[in-house]
């Protein structure tokens, strides 16, 4: 496999949501593993290349994940209940369920999040004023990510 194939797999891992993907060829096993936002090129046994620049990225893998706690919103999250499509409107043209600044009350519906073409609508778990909206619209998420601030 040619470096700039290489380079060309590891843009493509680095700006989207895929945590990891692996390449078996004619001329060896190439596996990329991203970690805290920089992807990481393992070696498997059997292949020739080495990609330098990429092997320090472990070294600075911890700095990442403090910083990610210490940046955590103040407030109260809702979370994602389930893997999915997150939309903040029930179709596209209509308004949003909630806007910045908007006072819900406890089993408000905020969001849906479809999963396996099933739309689910998730309600606020607690009362008081959305501060900020951390998911865009027709993102994918995972369980137990934030989606919202409450205050």
């Amino acid at each position: 496999m040619d470096l700039r194939k290489l380079k060309t797999l590891i843009d493509l891992v680095s700006e989207s949501n895929v945590s990891e993907l692996e390449i078996t060829e004619a001329e060896g096993k190439v596996r990329i593993v991203k970690s805290s936002g920089a992807p990481m090129l393992v070696q498997q046994p059997g292949m020739t290349m080495v990609a330098a620049p990429v092997a320090a990225a472990p070294a600075a893998a911890p700095e990442p994940a403090a910083a990610l706690v210490a940046a955590e919103p103040a407030g109260h999250q809702v979370k994602s209940p389930m893997v999915g499509t997150f939309y903040r409107a029930s179709s596209p043209g209509a308004a949003s369920f909630v806007e910045l600044g908007s006072v819900i009350k406890q089993g408000q519906t905020i969001c849906i999040i479809e999963a396996m073409k099933i739309l689910n609508e998730i309600e606020a778990d607690k009362s008081g004023t959305v501060t900020r909206i951390l998911a865009e619209n027709g993102q994918a998420v995972e369980y137990g990510q934030p989606l919202f601030i409450i205050e």
